[in-house]
């Protein structure tokens, strides 16, 4: 058995796969603002995740991982933690700590060929990078979200403008997935391409994903994107690309 925990700005997924990469058991809850919070919730979740089975545990970092144990959350003002004590206190077993964005990439990437960018539209902008299901070494400097572009007379983060939040709060809707529309797709196809052609012209790749909540809508405004050349895809799974790359890596990691 495999663990795999992917932790959101908005909620935090635990997922227990067996041997051949099945889901047995899952378990969704909200992140909490408060780290202290945040860490006593997903330690009482993971209290009934407990299995002498389990080989290895990855957790999925929407932030900056270092020297596989402190972290820097993107999206919430934690500063650096340390989630690796409190986690072996409760799995005997090798634990690793990934890029949320690296870990889908690698996932949505393995049946590609060439180089692939995985694009992820959530509470943020995150991004990865990877070739045949391996994450390659640029995408650890990858913060696409982060790059500041201008529109309609404004000067903002790339996440500020396209991510599934910021698309929420300009059109007035709860949830991404449920906008629809010529216009609206336009819209969003516009903020989208800001970043895109960036993206292709420094890292060159074959194949972009759009994923995160723009995934389950990415038939309805791909044909508004600029070609640029590449290739642009629906990831295989849109909102479990990273639980799915957290199996994967352990399996990877574990011979």
């Amino acid at each position: 058995m495999y663990l795999g925990i992917d932790i959101g700005g908005t909620k935090t997924l635990v997922a227990l796969f067996s041997r051949r990469g099945r889901i047995l058991r899952r378990f969704k809850f909200g992140t909490a603002a408060d780290f202290d919070v945040f860490l006593a919730d997903l330690l009482h979740i993971l209290d009934g995740f407990r299995r002498p089975q389990i080989r290895a545990v990855t957790v999925a970092i929407p932030g900056i991982v270092q020297k596989n144990c402190s972290a820097r959350f993107g999206n919430r003002d934690w500063g650096e933690v340390d989630l690796c004590p409190p986690l072996r206190a409760l799995f005997n077993c090798p634990i690793f700590f990934e890029n949320d964005a690296n870990l889908a990439a690698a996932y949505e990437s393995r049946h590609l060929s060439g180089k692939t960018v995985f694009l992820t539209f959530s509470t943020g902008i995150g991004g990865g990078i990877a070739s045949r299901g391996r994450i390659l070494p640029e995408s650890n400097a990858f913060e696409p979200g982060h790059k500041i572009y201008s529109i309609d007379g404004r000067s903002l983060e790339w996440e500020d403008i396209a991510a599934a939040s910021a698309l929420e709060k300009h059109f007035g809707v709860d949830c991404a997935t449920d906008l629809r529309g010529k216009e609206t797709m336009t819209e969003i196809a516009r903020r989208v391409a800001l970043g895109l052609a960036d993206v292709v012209s420094r890292y060159h790749p074959d194949t972009i994903i759009l994923g995160g909540p723009l995934g389950k809508i990415f038939k309805l405004y791909v044909k508004f994107l600029p070609k640029l050349g590449v290739k642009y895809r629906r990831p295989k799974r849109p909102l479990e690309s990273v639980i799915y790359g957290c199996y994967l890596y352990s399996k990877s990691k574990i011979k």
